[in-house]
């Protein structure tokens, strides 16, 4: 797809959804951090559940770190690989408070140090909570960007990089929860919504359906 054409689908989205945001709760950076760790391969409804009663008993990394491995589990025990998360929470929760002060690290080899956390968690984090240009990129933004055309890719990885070249910059801090929320509840795996799209004219899909 050429600049012209992506410039005019970032427009596009922009006007679609002018004032973009994460669907995970969250009062803090800490707790944003937690919840992003919690949503891997779970929807961010089953992971705000959890974390409603999570972060009533344990608000911060202090609180997080002395309600315990076993206790967490408790709590989120109905989302995919709870044991592995509880385990990966209460150590992230130790080296933040012990480490970083109780404060998440504005940096992306800190963040990807921690349990749980990898590339797309960080720039989850970088993105959201310290407004950095980054693009997280999750089974959506892939599906968006290779259906398109706005930056086909094999990996997620390569997606990434892709987006980070071609995006004008006017709609680079934004990009990562348009595309997101765009291939949420517009451009679906199963059902796409082709006569609502806001991408509608500028997609190179040969499967959309007519408008």
């Amino acid at each position: 797809m050429d600049p012209k054409t992506i410039a005019t689908c970032f427009a596009a989205l922009r006007a679609a959804i002018p004032e973009p945001r994460t669907e995970l709760h969250y009062a803090s950076p800490f707790q944003l951090l937690v919840a992003v760790v919690l949503s891997a391969q779970s929807t961010d409804k089953a992971v705000n559940l959890c974390t409603a009663r999570l972060f009533a008993a344990a608000p911060d990394a202090q609180g997080l770190w002395d309600l315990g491995e076993e206790n967490i589990r408790e709590h989120i025990r109905h989302l995919g690989l709870f044991n592995t998360k509880a385990r990966n929470v209460h150590a992230l929760a130790g080296i933040i408070l012990h480490q970083y002060q109780g404060e998440v690290p504005r940096d992306r080899q800190a963040l990807e140090s921690l349990p749980g956390v990898g590339r797309k968690t960080a720039n989850v984090v970088l993105n959201t909570v310290f407004a950095e240009p980054t693009i997280a990129v999750d089974t959506h933004i892939f599906r968006v960007a290779n259906r398109t055309g706005i930056a086909p890719g094999k990996t997620p990885r390569a997606v990434e990089d892709r987006l980070m070249q071609v995006v004008p910059r006017e709609f680079l801090l934004d990009a990562h929860h348009r595309l997101i929320l765009h291939g949420r509840y517009t451009c679906t795996a199963r059902k796409p919504r082709c006569n609502v799209c806001a991408l509608h004219d500028c997609c190179i899909w040969p499967n959309k359906q007519l408008g």
